[in-house]
């Protein structure tokens, strides 16, 4: 992070902005009176919630409103010129040259015509007139700056024929190939894996310090903003709120909506039964339905008679922003925004895993070298020479077992298997071999084989409440199908049941009669949620659940997790990409790589070393929302394997940080297994991993 000098003059000044949309006749504010400085060379984080208006505000400044919006008021001067008094054409010198966006999709926003490198160099020609062939070559040398492998055959390649991260890549190549002066970047690393987005916020952060250009980082991801910004910035339903220094603001929030947005994060190490997430109850209101006085009142657990009004932005001594009416109560200690103390609930046990498992009694799930495996389509040359056809090995020999009312999570990157695993469960893909149990019964391989009876018991969530909730069906329609089919209830008996579930997730009754475009993300996935748990199944598989919800969000639906499954004493197998969360809810973990199981481990032991070097490194990557905190750094070179061709001896090995040699290529792990009993596949000695990884996370 860099260190800004007061006498440093800004390089973006908003005053006072009011952005409106055009609904019919009528015009609705997103943004508000909304004022930032950013001198040169800053990194300024610009958080919220989903509908809070950060993506209004980077739009204004790039004039990229679109038709419907329109900025009723204030000023945004960009290197001391009035932008919103400059027609398109002047903004064209502006855009690409001197201001650039990092949009969240990068699918979205790149030509899926054209070859990726020519789409660099077409920014290069027409922007630094340089000739095709000079273009070519500076294009080549972005790609290594943002560390893309084989910048050629990227350069060469369609964007579907790229990963994402590569992607993402390829557009901060493009958004600095002219050294703008203002870099917006927009979610840009939301939808990618931990490691991926590691890699990218530790380049982005060094190019940032050699271009010294101005950042403007929009995202609800606290942990970003910890590691890279250097003020932060927090809007709520179009106002700004807060605006202090990164370690001012995670040290002493000031607005009890940003202390709500802190307690909403897991922290690595923080587990279910020590630490209570204080979810923000409500929503942010939608437009023209704001309040007249606070804009959080409703929200609010400070809210008194004075918030009906609305407070004033207040600046303090030490150059922070706030805005409540109860901001000095709250600087001076005398009250808190926290409702929820961050604390131990009940103190832990220290036992094995083995006797974790035992006193747990009954297994539910039961797996036994499970593998999935698809046959690829030969090619006419490898059908006219007879060779086999290949096969990717999605999950490749996976042995588990999950005992009742357990939580087990299943965390890896993208790639490693982890869906498919969770779906050859539920039966919506087929496994190729092994064997899966469910209460001592062993589960045929195709869904279409399976009675009601498992039906009732097995139930899935999904990443993507969108497209797990029909569309043309209204809430209590798609909840009465599964209590009418599988639980064998009448219409009125499943009526009853749908009001009794939807209170069980925080929804009012009334929300059976609305269409799911009539309800928000995290409300969707509530309902997707109450519609797994209505059957009251035996086990759950919860794929991803939280990975696109907001933090406040996201808290609300692991504390509705933990308590449904309390109450119902459901097994659920977790999986995620998160380290944090998935620590958080589960009981036992297992880290899986290229379809393959590299550990597995009580949740409370797995920050603390030995792990796996795999493990370090998923660690490592998280980004942590503490400012304080200091992470070892591990970073994993290339991407992961295909899993058509995956790696001889230990299947990690092309990518660890700790890498022995030849005996990591030609022979495979055997699991070793440390004082508690944690299950570790690698050729290195658990005592000398836990030498090597005892200093990965410390306090300053």
């Amino acid at each position: 992070m860099n260190t800004i000098t007061k006498d440093q003059s800004p390089t973006l000044i908003i005053e006072d902005l009011t952005v409106a949309y055009r609904y019919g006749d009528l015009l609705l504010d997103a943004v508000r009176d909304f004022s930032l400085q950013i001198a040169a060379g800053q990194t300024y984080g610009l958080v919220g919630e989903s509908g809070s208006g950060k993506t209004t505000v980077a739009m204004a400044v790039m004039r990229y409103l679109g038709d419907t919006g329109v900025v009723r008021a204030g000023k945004i001067e960009f290197d001391g010129r009035d932008l919103l008094s400059l027609n398109t054409s002047e903004m064209r010198q502006v855009w690409g040259a001197e201001m650039s966006l990092v949009p969240q999709n990068p699918l979205s926003s790149l030509n899926p015509s054209i070859r990726v490198g020519e789409q660099l160099s077409e920014i290069l020609r027409h922007h630094q007139g340089l000739d095709r062939e000079t273009a070519r070559v500076k294009t080549l040398e972005l790609f290594r700056m943002v560390q893309l492998p084989d910048p050629q055959w990227v350069a060469d390649s369609y964007p579907h024929q790229i990963s994402g991260g590569m992607r993402q890549r390829v557009l901060i190549a493009m958004a600095l190939s002219t050294t703008p002066c203002l870099l917006i970047l927009d979610e840009p690393t939301t939808s990618l894996d931990v490691t991926t987005q590691a890699s990218i916020l530790d380049r982005m952060s060094e190019l940032i310090i050699d271009l010294q250009s101005s950042i403007l980082y929009v995202t609800h991801n606290l942990g970003v903003v910890a590691q890279i910004c250097d003020r932060v910035a927090v809007l709520y339903a179009g106002e700004l709120v807060e605006d202090a220094a990164l370690e001012d603001l995670f040290r002493m929030p000031l607005h009890p909506y940003t202390q709500g947005l802190l307690d909403s994060v897991p922290h690595l190490g923080e587990t279910k039964d020590e630490v209570q997430l204080g979810a923000i109850p409500g929503q942010i209101p939608a437009l023209g339905a704001r309040p007249e006085g606070c804009v959080f009142e409703p929200r609010c657990p400070l809210a008194i008679q004075i918030c009906s009004q609305r407070p004033p932005i207040i600046s303090t001594n030490n150059g922070r922003k706030v805005r409540c009416h109860r901001w000095e109560e709250i600087a001076s200690g005398s009250i808190s925004a926290r409702e929820i103390p961050r604390e131990f609930k009940k103190e832990g046990t220290e036992i094995t895993l083995d006797q974790y498992e035992n006193e747990h009694g009954d297994t539910i799930l039961d797996l036994r070298d499970v593998e999935v495996h698809f046959p690829l389509r030969r090619s006419i040359r490898e059908v006219i020479i007879t060779e086999p056809a290949r096969k990717v090995k999605a999950v490749d020999g996976i042995s588990l077992s999950l005992q009742r009312a357990q939580t087990l999570g299943l965390v890896g990157e993208s790639g490693s298997g982890k869906t498919t695993l969770g779906r050859a469960i539920v039966g919506l893909v087929e496994r190729t071999n092994g064997d899966i149990d469910l209460f001592g019964i062993s589960l045929p391989p195709a869904l279409s084989r399976r009675d009601f009876k498992t039906l009732h018991q097995l139930q899935m969530v999904f990443q993507n409440p969108e497209q797990a909730l029909n569309p043309y069906l209204s809430i209590g329609a798609s909840m009465r199908r599964p209590l009418m089919r599988l639980a064998k209830k009448s219409r009125r008996e499943a009526d009853k049941e749908v009001a009794n579930l939807l209170k069980a997730v925080q929804l009012p009754p009334d929300y059976a009669f609305r269409m799911p475009n009539q309800i928000s993300g995290g409300e969707k996935q509530r309902v997707a949620i109450a519609r797994a748990f209505a059957t009251n199944p035996g086990l759950l598989v919860a794929d991803e659940p939280v990975s696109s919800l907001d933090v406040s969000v996201q808290a609300s639906i692991l504390n509705l997790l933990n308590e449904l499954q309390i109450e119902h004493e459901t097994t659920m197998l977790f999986i995620s990409h998160n380290l944090a969360v998935v620590g958080y809810l589960a009981d036992v973990i297992a880290v899986i790589y290229l379809g393959k199981l590299m550990e597995v481990s009580r949740s409370q032991d797995l920050f603390k070393p030995p792990y796996h070097p795999y493990t370090e490194a998923l660690l490592s990557a998280v980004p942590i929302p503490d400012p304080s905190i200091q992470q070892g750094r591990i970073r994993l070179k290339g991407d992961v394997p295909s899993p058509v061709n995956t790696p001889s001896g230990c299947p990690f090995h092309t990518r660890c940080p700790h890498f022995l040699g030849d005996i990591c290529v030609s022979k495979k792990p055997v699991w070793q297994m440390d004082a508690n009993g944690n299950r570790i596949y690698c050729h290195i000695p658990v005592e000398e991993l836990g030498a090597k990884q005892k200093n990965m996370i410390k306090q300053e």
